[in-house]
């Protein structure tokens, strides 16, 4: 007779049954936010003020250097030679264009101070809310103010390794540091000049216009802007925004003087082949105090006529006071 096989189940306490199961834990908000700043960093939620500072003057100097001796190094004297030219504008137009975007923060900043400042009904909450926008506002400028430097920085060395000086393709280029040696687009200019809202853009000083036609005759040029110059130290130069010729003379001469200058570039599509003589009558709608004409073309002499008419002095550079 078989012995009878008796099955014997094991029974496992019940706290040992799971031994392998983990519970999800539900992240607390404090494990978030840690977690957050482990993989991201700090970064200010929308409509918070910024409090982290802007890098100093010199990390900035030091930082533009860098950047411009790599690509010099690696690109001089080798086939992308003929590139470096427009890769060293571009690295100069990326800081102008991200102050630019700034700008554009900085103006939607002010729009809303000014609508909250209308809204204020002595509630704490409202005021709180003006501080807010205020120290938004205030990080703003500094970060403005630090991409202009970068700018201002990687233009200087563009103008040391081209020796030509950087100017953007279109629109401005101010610096709200300091305002000599300011580009500035005479659309903008004009703009700024009706609606008396900013100096960057409305440089004060006595205007000089200038126009002329293409020339190497440097040194004459030179020479007499530098005798206006001494009588007239906080002078701004209006020209045409030539590339070439005389009015490129005299920019060059403002950028080295640090003379604030404004380009009255001709608009082509607007005003076709009238352009020229739109934009003499833009710069004496400046009154400037003299206009001055080296040889060129009739749109000098157009200059020149108006400027007579209006009483404005004009020194014709080939003979003279006219």
């Amino acid at each position: 007779m078989k012995a009878a096989t008796v099955a014997v189940q094991t029974m496992e306490h019940p706290m040992y049954a799971h031994e392998d199961f983990e519970p999800d834990h539900t992240s607390s908000p404090t494990d978030t936010m840690i977690q957050d700043l482990q993989l991201y960093g700090y970064r200010p939620a929308a409509g918070e003020a910024d409090p982290r500072i802007t890098p100093e003057d010199h990390v900035i100097q030091t930082a533009v250097a860098d950047i411009f001796d790599a690509l010099i190094s690696t690109m001089a004297d080798t086939s992308l030679d003929f590139d470096l030219d427009e890769i060293l504008w571009s690295t100069v137009n990326t800081f102008h264009r991200a102050a630019e975007r700034i700008e554009t923060k900085l103006d939607d900043n002010e729009q809303a101070q000014k609508r909250l400042q209308r809204e204020q009904d002595g509630s704490e909450v409202k005021s709180v809310q003006l501080e807010t926008l205020i120290d938004v506002g205030q990080g703003l400028i500094d970060r403005r103010e630090s991409m202009e430097l970068f700018r201002e920085t990687a233009a200087d060395l563009f103008l040391k390794a081209t020796g030509t000086h950087w100017s953007p393709r279109s629109g401005s280029r101010t610096s709200h540091r300091h305002l000599t040696a300011a580009m500035i687009d005479s659309r903008d200019f004009i703009a700024a000049k009706k609606r008396a809202e900013t100096e960057s853009l409305v440089p004060p000083g006595p205007k000089v216009a200038f126009s002329g036609g293409d020339t190497i005759d440097h040194r004459t040029i030179w020479d007499r802007l530098d005798q206006i110059h001494a009588k007239h130290p906080d002078m701004v130069l209006l020209h045409g925004g030539s590339p070439k010729g005389a009015e490129r003379i005299a920019a060059t001469w403002a950028s080295n003087r640090k003379v604030p200058q404004v380009a009255f570039k001709p608009d082509w599509t607007k005003h076709a082949k009238a352009a020229p003589f739109k934009r003499n009558d833009q710069m004496l709608d400046c009154m400037p105090i003299g206009v001055v004409v080296f040889p060129g073309t009739g749109i000098q002499d157009n200059l020149a006529d108006k400027a007579r008419k209006m009483g404005i002095p004009v020194y014709r550079m080939a003979t003279g006071s006219a």
